[in-house]
């Protein structure tokens, strides 16, 4: 099939710098419409699990292991998948994908065994992964050196919001066609997404000098190595989303059983008022923009740290739930906008190797968030998983209180 012109973004001049032009506003909504659907289904097991639990005969304190099989996936997508960006015809690299992502969806759909089961749940983390992160960096490219933060705080927020409203989603289809229904539902969904993007994602050219891919992989050690913006960022992102998932993995657990025995659809929707605070904190990419970022970060961890109050009062109050759900998203959303921003001004020309070392942190958080909150909940309750969640976010605002001046030396130095 050939594709349709793309939206002009960028060009080579005779001097091989790249000229941008304003980005359409309809393409910064398909970037973050694409990237949130695609990170999605990383996320629909998390109120699926005890559905799971039941149908593979898996136990409350391994059932979170799906979990991290899928962040498994994520892991390697990030090793092996996202850095081709920097190599690659993006477009193309991105529409093989898809279709592998929705080849990936129906294996999960119609596992009868555990094996299967995790195999599935691996390959959906590997490329829902690796379209996700993939996006981003594709749009952190195509964007204009003035409007970055904002174009990635876009794509991000279509992220954070596509996260939230997997829990939505993947709840209302369970309810009306079991759990495998969700992943036969979000299969058929990547293949009419697959048009739009195949269509309208614009065309960068090649990147000049490209290097091979074995040399592309090793150069990440490198990077990794000499960045050390890439290196704080990166420790405070697994922190987060350690704390993050911690939540979120093991809220369906209490809320399944007495007093409350809510449906998934009823789950599902708490997933709508972190919406509210992604929202709120779309604006952490233009701070970061104005040499806010240290401030916002600050912020944020602080919020993420006092969320954790309101969460703990569960039992006693469904408001005071929504309260700590608001501002768990609120401040993870403007933590991860402002890493990003921040990151990305390192190296230009290596886009996608800097967001996946970044996101191979986040991966390493959420994986060890989930296995880490259903066990404690099996042995400890939603106390103990409140405190759980407490201690990592406190850690998170101690060491970036201890890293701050490194951090600062670096942004004088750049």
């Amino acid at each position: 099939m050939k594709a349709s012109p793309a939206i002009p973004i960028s060009r080579y001049d005779d001097s091989e710098h790249i000229v941008h032009h304003a980005m359409p506003r309809s393409l910064v909504l398909l970037f973050a419409a694409a990237s949130g659907s695609s990170v999605a289904n990383v996320y629909f097991a998390q109120p699926l699990l005890d559905a799971l639990a039941l149908d593979f005969s898996i136990s409350h304190a391994a059932v979170g292991g799906v979990i991290t099989a899928t962040q498994v996936g994520c892991a390697l997508a990030l090793l092996f998948l996202v850095p081709l960006g920097d190599r690659t015809n993006r477009r193309r690299l991105m529409a093989w994908q898809l279709l592998a992502l929705a080849a990936a969806l129906c294996v999960v759909a119609l596992a009868q065994s555990v094996p299967v089961l995790l195999a599935g749940m691996l390959s959906v983390g590997l490329l829902g992964t690796a379209m996700t992160q993939g996006l981003i960096a594709y749009a952190a490219s195509a964007a204009a050196p003035h409007e970055k933060g904002r174009v990635v705080g876009a794509a991000q927020g279509g992220v954070f919001i596509g996260l939230l409203l997997a829990r939505v989603f993947a709840g209302s289809v369970s309810d009306l066609a079991g759990w495998r229904g969700v992943y036969l539902c979000s299969a058929a969904l990547m293949l009419v997404l697959a048009l739009p993007l195949w269509r309208w994602l614009p065309a960068l050219g090649s990147t000049p000098g490209s290097m091979s891919y074995p040399r592309l992989i090793t150069s990440m050690l490198g990077l990794l190595r000499e960045e050390r913006m890439l290196q704080i960022r990166g420790v405070l992102a697994l922190l987060m989303f350690a704390a993050f998932n911690i939540f979120w993995s093991a809220l369906v657990l209490p809320l399944r059983q007495p007093p409350y025995e809510f449906s998934h659809t009823a789950i599902g929707a708490f997933g709508l008022a972190g919406v509210v605070g992604a929202l709120a904190a779309a604006r952490a990419g233009k701070w970061a923009d104005h040499g806010l970022g240290q401030r916002t970060s600050f912020a944020a961890l602080v919020v993420v740290l006092l969320a954790w109050w309101p969460l703990s009062l569960m039992e006693w109050s469904l408001w005071a739930l929504i309260i700590g759900i608001v501002l768990l998203d609120l401040g993870g959303q403007a933590l991860h906008v402002t890493n990003q921003s921040m990151i990305f001004r390192t190296r230009p020309e290596a886009q996608s190797r800097l967001v996946a070392l970044y996101m191979l942190f986040y991966s390493i958080g959420s994986g060890l968030g989930a296995i880490s909150t259903t066990a404690t909940y099996a042995y400890a309750g939603w106390q103990g998983v409140c405190i759980l969640g407490a201690s990592v976010s406190l850690f998170a605002l101690i060491f970036w209180a201890v890293t701050r001046k490194y951090a600062l030396s670096e942004v004088a130095q750049a």
